[in-house]
């Protein structure tokens, strides 16, 4: 005889929960799982990408125009999701800004593809996400939609980037 295990609702979480409290991970790792507990699973994963992808622009090509798309999603009037990851890395060098915000998106990709393909197909319904965020509108003052910034010194001085010479 076949028998079933209800396993009750799973959440879609765990793997942000997980990463927020272990101490191997890094901090700025810890800080932005932390920062992404709750958010909407599309709009979690779409907007560390956008991010990601606006920042690697800036600085691969450089120019106004992927400044101003930067600048842009800095400056939306929307829910501080994007701005808390920018300030939870910002300072820290772009070399590990880019390599926190890829292993957040591989996470938010994965936590997509189970609500979608495990848990929907399945007919299961995962535990809600409670949103962090009490309005959809930014909290405070917004950064300049500017596109005419200066990076400051973690974009060009990090030790991480090749070519960088040092002072021995």
């Amino acid at each position: 005889m076949v028998q079933s295990v209800a396993i009750g609702q799973f959440d879609l979480d765990v793997t942000l929960r997980d990463a927020a409290l272990d101490p191997a991970i890094s901090p700025t790792r810890r800080m932005i799982a932390n920062a992404s507990i709750g958010v909407e699973t599309c709009d979690a994963f779409y907007s560390t990408c956008e991010l990601l992808e606006a920042l690697e622009a800036v600085l691969e090509v450089g120019g106004p125009k992927n400044k101003a798309k930067l600048a842009t999603v800095l400056s939306n009037n929307c829910d501080d999701f994007q701005r808390c990851l920018y300030y939870c890395l910002a300072g820290r060098g772009i070399v590990q800004m880019l390599e926190d915000l890829e292993w957040l998106a591989g996470i938010l990709k994965a936590r997509g593809q189970i609500e979608g393909e495990e848990i929907r197909k399945h007919g299961r319904q995962p535990l809600p996400l409670v949103n962090p965020y009490v309005a959809a509108a930014p909290d405070a003052l917004l950064v300049s939609a500017s596109a005419d910034f200066q990076e400051g010194p973690s974009w060009w001085f990090d030790p991480k980037l090749p070519g960088i010479i040092t002072e021995d």
